[in-house]
This record gives C-alpha cells, structure tokens and sequence, in this order.
C-alpha cells in the first residue's frame, strides 16, 4: 500500500471516527507529519488530498515550503531562540510553545514579517519528565502572557501522550480538552473566539483524541511508513 492510499484510507477512518464521537469529521484536521520524509513523498500526499504537514526541524520546513508553497505548513517540534526566524515566516500554526522567551521573540518576529502568528501552547498533562510542555499549574500564567503579545494569536493547546497505554493517553487528552475549556473561560471574547484548537493524537493514538475532542491530528509513520501497523 502506498502513501496515496493509506492517507486515504486514514482520511475514511477519521471521519468514521468523529461519526462514532458524534462530531461533524470536518472539525478535524488530519495533519501529515512529514518528518521522515522528502519533498516528493509531500507531493504524493498532496495529490491524495492533503495538505496541512507538520515538520519538527526548521531546516526541513524551510526546504519543504519552498518546493510546495500551496500546502500549510505546521512547526510541531521543539524550538530553539535562534531559529525562531526561520519558522515564522513558513509556519501557518506553531504546536509546541511553552517558553516565555520564545512567545516574546516570536511576537518580535512575527512583527517584522508582518504577520499575527499563530500558536497552540504546549502542555504536559502527564507530568512526564521526558515530554516537554507547561506544566498544568502554569499554564494559566503563560496563556495571559501571550494573549497580551499583538502579533501572537493562541489558537488553543497541545499535547503528547505516553506511549504504550490508550486508556493513560485517553486520560491525557480528556485532561487537555478540560484546561482548554476552563482556560477559555477566562479570555475575553475575541481572545476565547480564537482558542478553539487542540492538538492531540498520533499514528498510535489518534483515535482516543478524536473522542476526548482533538480538532487535530498529528499523524506521520501511519500515512509515509509502509512498516506501521497498529
């Protein structure tokens, strides 16, 4: 089965999902995390009807928007200060803020590109040493931050959850979905308006996300690897 196919048929599934979860399959976005593989593999997806990719690294998101400028391109790996001047001008939604000092040289960025640029704060729901994201108690204080900054929208949080276990991961993802409505309802109107995202759910585990209420899904290995099964 190729890539064509699988994101096809992952594309099916995630609608069945949503059916099941009784959600409209059109509040979930099925991002293709490109990660592992080159550009022309991005054009095969294309073709299948894709078209938002996450990257984790800015070298690799630079090369990829260059080459296939139509799609939307997401940053959802780990970022570092220096590099923030690479991923805004090519990100359309960055997942994985949780610094301060990266909200703050991002809203700088984003001021001289001329662009509001969109964001989700990462969150450690599971308190995992290995995962990086805000912790829960801090999440409150970062999201005033940010809220305040004019050329940064947050658009809503994200998360990783362990692997291994899908009732530990469903737990996670209901613990995501509850701080974003309690967070919500601190924000003012326009702010609230815009914090409708969560961005939750691999290969492994997307399919607990949708149910606990994931409106994306950051799907790689299941969709450009011929050796995933689950």
């Amino acid at each position: 089965m190729g890539i064509q196919e699988r994101y096809r048929g992952i594309q099916e599934e995630l609608a069945q999902e949503c059916v099941r979860a009784g959600r409209n399959p059109s509040e979930v976005a099925l991002i293709a995390v490109s990660k592992t593989v080159g550009p022309e593999e991005v054009g095969l997806a294309m073709q299948a009807g894709a078209r938002d990719f996450g990257e984790n690294r800015p070298d690799e998101l630079m090369c990829k928007a260059a080459v296939h400028p139509r799609a939307t391109w997401h940053f959802i790996g780990n970022i570092q200060s220096r590099r923030i001047h690479d991923i805004v001008p090519h990100a359309a939604l960055i997942h994985s803020l949780f610094h301060e000092n990266h909200a703050r040289k991002i809203d700088e960025v984003a001021r001289l590109e001329g662009k509001v640029q969109d964001v989700l704060l990462e969150v450690n729901v599971s308190g995992e040493q290995s995962k990086g994201g805000v912790a829960l108690q801090d999440a409150p204080e970062l999201l005033s931050l940010c809220v305040a900054l004019p050329n940064v929208r947050v658009r809503g949080l994200m998360t990783m959850a362990p692997q291994g276990d899908l009732n530990v991961a469903r737990e996670v993802f209901e613990g995501l979905a509850a701080l974003k409505a309690q967070l919500r309802e601190t924000l003012e109107p326009q702010a609230a308006a815009a914090f409708d995202g969560l961005s939750m759910g691999m290969s492994e585990d997307w399919r607990e996300a949708v149910a606990a209420g994931a409106t994306m899904v950051r799907i790689g290995r299941a969709v450009f690897s011929d050796a995933f099964t689950d």
